[in-house]
């Protein structure tokens, strides 16, 4: 009697077919691994370009904005002007000089052999002090004027406008310089802040 064990027949088709199954799960685990990668870019990638478009969005929003926003020039310029000029008006002006030289030669021409020394007085000081006084005065209100439409402009235009911060500044300097002209004007023109002199008897 032949006690021999033979391998059964299906031993190697068993293994080959373990083996290919293993094969089989490792490709589709590889397949599934591509294709979650693969749909993962692809959601970045949509990402990306929603966030792409969001910004080019808000681009253009903004230099539609800006397209639209009126521009600030005039206002600057008449700023500085109301500043040039308050500052004018308590310096002194080539205007002003001229003027004032005119009156005390008219005043003296005007003048009688017989004129006492009040009137001689008044002729070359008093006079041409108060024309200076009332030029420097026409370019203090002119500032002032100037200074107080540029603050007042952005009420009469559109909510959305509004002045820059050094713009509304330089007004508010132009403001106070043209105020304060304007009562020198006053002070000087009605003899307020010095007194005329005198001759003795």
């Amino acid at each position: 009697m032949d006690t021999t064990k033979t391998p059964a027949p299906n031993a190697a088709e068993a293994d080959t077919q373990v083996d290919l199954e293993k094969s089989e799960t490792t490709q589709d685990a590889a397949a599934e691994a591509k294709a979650d990668a693969d749909l993962a870019a692809a959601t970045d990638t949509d990402a990306d370009s929603a966030l792409t478009g969001a910004d080019l969005d808000d681009d253009f929003a903004q230099d539609q904005a800006e397209a639209e926003q009126p521009s600030q020039v005039g206002s600057a310029a008449f700023a500085i002007v109301s500043a040039g000029l308050s500052v004018v008006a308590l310096s002194g002006s080539w205007v002003a000089g001229i003027v004032s030289e005119r009156a005390s030669i008219a005043a003296r021409l005007e003048l009688s052999q017989a004129a006492d020394a009040n009137a001689q007085i008044a002729a070359q000081f008093v006079d041409p002090w108060h024309t200076t006084a009332m030029v420097n005065g026409v370019f203090s209100a002119l500032a002032l004027i100037i200074a107080t439409f540029v603050l007042a402009l952005p009420a009469f235009s559109t909510p959305e406008r509004t002045l820059p911060t050094w713009v509304r500044s330089v007004s508010w300097a132009g403001i106070g310089l043209g105020a304060l002209g304007v009562l020198l004007f006053v002070l000087m023109y009605f003899d307020l802040l010095l007194a005329i002199p005198k001759a003795a008897a």
